[in-house]
């Protein structure tokens, strides 16, 4: 299963079912960062340095990330989606099919209604 990083937005029930699933998932408030208005690039040098891959929202800036800095742990882009079990099943499956996240950038995409 995949080592995460969820950003301090990201949903904290999506993290629980991710854990239920069996990933091992970091938060920025367990590792101390939260609140502290860390840089981007700081949240992504943090989870390479601890062999995780970002889980985020915030899909442009980590994006831009990937282009200028694809030597990361790996970057896992979501669509906001409310229905948090969905989103978890879809991180789950893109996971999965990946041998390793090293140096990927992979979108979860919420599906069309």
């Amino acid at each position: 299963m995949a080592k995460l990083y969820a950003d301090e937005h990201f949903p904290y029930p999506v993290v629980k079912l991710l854990r239920d699933l069996g990933h091992d998932v970091l938060t920025v408030q367990e590792a101390g960062k939260a609140g502290l208005r860390i840089p981007d690039d700081e949240v992504l040098a943090f989870a390479t340095s601890q062999n995780r891959a970002v889980l985020t929202l915030n899909r442009q800036d980590f994006k831009q990330l990937h282009r200028s800095q694809p030597n990361h742990g790996g970057i896992i882009n979501c669509t906001n989606d409310r229905d948090w079990e969905a989103l978890a099943q879809r991180i789950n499956a893109a996971v999965l099919v990946s041998e390793s996240l090293v140096g990927k950038l992979v979108r979860v995409v919420r599906p069309s209604q």
